[in-house]
């Protein structure tokens, strides 16, 4: 085998690693988490409807308080996967509402950490963090 060859294969192989390594970034493994004191059933409509405002409580009837992250990868993911919804979509179903005089977008925490700090300590707080940050502070709903 030449030398080029080998060095054009090199450089295709790197390509491929760096593309899927691109990929793996670009994708969060998110999860919904709440305050472990927090007994309702919650299935994935529910969370959609308590995120785009169209519910204020839990099945029990505990008041929810919907967290959202900052801009960023969960965030993206949370709303394209759950919530259906790319973020233009959601900044323009919250200006809406907000026009109307209806419900108020979810209050955002700038990290996984303040999340889970907030999530921790507010019984009907609802949230969504990176996979790798749950820690035994709360209770996962949803994978």
């Amino acid at each position: 085998m030449n030398f080029s060859l080998s060095k054009k294969m090199l450089t295709a192989g790197f390509s491929v690693l760096a593309l899927f390594g691109l990929n793996q970034t670009a994708s969060a493994d998110v999860v919904v988490i709440v305050n472990p004191a927090n007994s309702a059933s919650i299935d994935e409509e529910q969370i959609a409807k308590i995120f785009l405002g169209q519910t204020k409580t839990f099945s029990n009837g505990t008041e929810a308080t919907p967290i959202d992250q900052k801009e960023g990868a969960v965030r993206e993911e949370f709303g394209n996967k759950l919530l259906k919804k790319n973020p233009a979509q959601l900044k323009a179903q919250w200006a809406r509402q907000i026009f109307t005089g209806g419900a108020k977008p979810p209050k955002e925490l700038a990290s996984d950490d303040e999340i889970l700090k907030f999530v921790a300590s507010t019984p009907g707080a609802i949230a969504y963090i990176d996979s790798s940050k749950v820690n035994k502070t709360v209770k996962v709903l949803k994978h």
